[in-house]
C-alpha cells in the first residue's frame, strides 16, 4: 500500500471538527502528538472529521486500523473525547456547520443537532455503522434547535457499573418501586382479562389431580392460607423496618416480586385452564369497556387480590399467587436475618408449606399451579441474589450477562453484594450514659452559663493494657474547676465519677 504524501500543517481551528478532510486530520493529529500514526489514520483508512467523531476505542484496537501501541490507543481515545466535548460546548457553531449534513441510520456517540421534528441530523461521509446504545438529555438553542447530548454503550456501562452513592441507590429504589407497582397492575389487568375466558364448567369439568382428588376439600383453608400469608408480611416488615441495609434489601425485593408477577401475566394469559372444584362459582365474566376493566383491576390491586378482603376472581390459576407471595417471603425472611434465628427459619418454612397445603385444601388450584410458583419463586429469588453476591466477577468473565440478567445487572451493578445481617432504628436517636452527659452538660450551662471542655490521656502499663484518664474543666468567667475520672483499664472505667 502506497502511503499518500504528508502536507503542510493546515489551519484546522477555523472549520467545524464535521466538515474536516483527511488533511485537517492529518494536522490535528500531528498537533496533537501523533504523528508517528497520523499517516496511516488519515491517508490509509480515509479518516476525515466525520468519521472521526465516531472512532471509538474498540475501532482503535481491531481491524483495520489496529493500533499495535497501547498507549496510543489510549491517548488517542482520550483526545477524541476532549474534541467531542469541545464540540458540544459550542452548541451555535455546531448546528450552522451541520446544518446541510443529511439523515442517517447510523447511532453516533458525539453531540449532535436535531431538527425540530426530533430527527438526528447526521453527517454525511459515515463509512462505518456503530450499534450503539446511547442515553440523551436534550437542551434548546436560541434558534429552537434542540440539542441531545449522547454517550456511547461504553460510558453507560461505566454508569451503571460505578459504585454505588446514597443518591444512586435512592434512584434505584425508586426504579424498582415503580417497576414492581406497574407489574403488579398489569397482572390485576390481566386477572380481569382471564375471567373474561373461564372454561365453561358444564363443558371442561376439572381436570384429573392426583393430589386434589384424595384430599377432601376444606371450607375455610384458603382464608387460613391467607392469614398465614399476612403474619409472614408482618415479620418480613419489621425485620426490613430495622434492617441496616434496608434500602439495598426493599430494591432487590421490589424487582424480585415485579420480574415474577411480570411471569405469572404471561402464563395466566397463554392458557386458560378449568375451574378445580366444582364448589367454585366460576363463570366467564365481562366486564365491558376498558373503563370498567381498569376499575376492576385497580381494585384487584388495591385490595391485594385477597379473598378476605371480598376479592373474587377466576381464570388465574396458572400460576398460584399465593403460592408466589409466601415462598418469597419465606425466602427474604431466612436470607436476611442472621443464620442463628434457626427457630424463626424453622417457623417460616412450616408456615410456607402449610400455607401451600391450605391452598391445596381449599381447592383453589391446581397441584401444578403451586409446583410451578414454588419452584419459579424459589429459582428466580436463588438466581437473582446468586447474581447479586457475585456480579463483578460473572460480568467481568462473561459480558453476556448484562443481556441474560438486565434487571438483575442494572440493579446490582455496583452494589453492596452480599448485606451483613445487622439492625438498627432508621432514624437517629441518644439514649442512655451519652444522653445523660449531654443533659447533665446541658443543665451546668443553663444554670452557670458554664463552658464544659473534656481532655482524655492514655498510656500502656507494664501489664499491656491501656489505661486512660479524663479530664473535665468546667468554665465559668473567670473561674474554672477541674474534675477527673479514675484510670480506665481496656477500655473500662475503674472508677467513674460526676454520673
Amino acid at each position: 500500500m502506497v502511503k499518500a504524501p504528508k502536507t503542510p500543517t493546515l489551519d484546522y481551528n477555523g472549520v467545524a471538527v464535521p466538515e474536516w478532510s483527511t488533511n485537517h486530520v492529518h494536522a490535528w493529529l500531528n498537533d496533537a502528538g501523533f504523528d508517528h500514526i497520523a499517516d496511516e489514520i488519515a491517508f490509509e483508512q480515509q479518516i476525515d472529521g466525520t468519521v472521526l467523531l465516531h472512532l471509538t476505542e474498540s475501532d482503535l484496537r481491531e481491524p483495520p486500523l489496529s493500533l499495535r501501541r497501547l498507549g496510543d490507543i489510549k491517548k488517542l481515545a482520550n483526545a477524541i473525547r476532549q474534541l467531542k466535548t469541545s464540540l458540544a460546548l459550542n452548541p451555535v457553531e455546531l448546528c450552522e456547520s451541520m446544518s446541510d449534513l443529511s439523515a442517517s441510520t447510523s447511532a453516533i456517540d458525539s453531540s449532535l443537532a436535531v431538527a425540530a421534528n426530533g430527527e438526528p441530523i447526521v453527517p454525511k461521509g459515515l463509512q462505518k455503522l456503530h450499534k450503539i446504545s446511547q442515553l440523551s438529555s436534550s437542551s434548546k438553542t436560541d434558534s429552537g434547535t434542540r440539542l441531545f447530548q449522547l454517550i456511547t454503550r461504553e460510558e453507560w456501562i461505566k454508569r451503571v457499573e460505578a459504585p454505588d452513592t446514597k443518591a444512586k441507590s435512592l434512584l434505584k429504589l425508586g426504579l424498582a418501586f415503580c417497576y414492581c407497582l406497574i407489574s403488579l397492575l398489569i397482572t390485576a389487568f390481566v386477572m380481569v382479562l382471564v375471567h373474561d375466558r373461564v372454561p365453561d364448567m358444564k363443558t371442561y369439568p376439572p381436570l384429573p389431580d392426583l393430589v386434589l382428588d384424595n384430599l377432601p376439600l376444606i371450607p375455610w383453608a384458603f382464608e387460613c392460607c391467607e392469614m398465614i400469608a399476612v403474619a409472614m408480611a408482618i415479620i418480613w416488615f419489621t425485620v426490613l423496618f430495622f434492617h441496616k441495609e434496608r434500602v439495598v434489601i426493599m430494591r432487590r425485593m421490589f424487582s424480585l416480586v415485579g420480574t415474577v408477577f411480570l411471569l405469572r401475566c404471561v402464563t395466566m394469559l397463554i392458557t386458560s385452564l378449568s375451574v378445580p372444584g366444582v364448589h367454585l362459582a366460576c363463570r366467564a365474566k365481562s366486564y365491558g369497556n376498558l373503563a370498567a376493566k381498569l376499575t376492576q383491576a385497580f381494585n384487584i390491586w388495591s385490595k391485594l387480590g385477597m379473598s378476605i378482603q371480598g376479592v373474587r376472581t377466576c381464570g388465574d390459576y396458572m400460576f398460584s399467587g399465593h403460592t408466589t407471595v409466601i415462598t418469597l417471603l419465606n425466602h427474604f425472611i431466612t436470607e436476611y436475618t442472621p443464620q442463628s434465628w434457626h427457630a424463626l427459619h424453622t417457623a417460616t418454612w412450616i408456615m410456607n408449606f402449610f400455607g401451600i397445603f391450605f391452598i391445596l385444601a381449599g381447592h383453589e388450584h391446581y397441584s401444578i399451579d403451586v409446583f410451578i410458583a414454588f419452584y419459579i419463586s424459589s429459582r428466580m429469588f436463588l438466581y437473582y441474589h446468586t447474581y447479586a453476591y457475585n456480579h463483578s466477577n460473572l460480568t467481568t468473565n462473561d459480558s453476556r450477562m448484562r443481556l441474560w440478567f438486565p434487571l438483575g445487572w442494572f440493579f446490582e451493578a455496583g452494589g453492596v453484594g452480599r448485606v451483613e445481617n445487622e439492625f438498627d432504628l432508621p432514624f437517629p436517636t441518644h439514649f442512655g450514659a451519652e444522653g445523660a452527659n449531654s443533659e447533665e452538660t446541658n443543665s451546668d450551662a443553663d444554670s452557670g452559663g458554664a463552658l464544659m471542655m473534656k481532655t482524655k490521656l492514655c498510656a500502656s502499663t507494664s501489664d499491656g493494657n491501656e489505661a486512660c484518664q479524663e479530664n473535665t474543666i468546667l468554665t465559668n468567667n473567670s473561674s474554672s474547676a477541674s474534675k477527673s475520672t479514675g484510670p480506665r483499664v481496656n477500655g473500662k472505667a475503674t472508677n467513674r465519677k460526676g454520673r
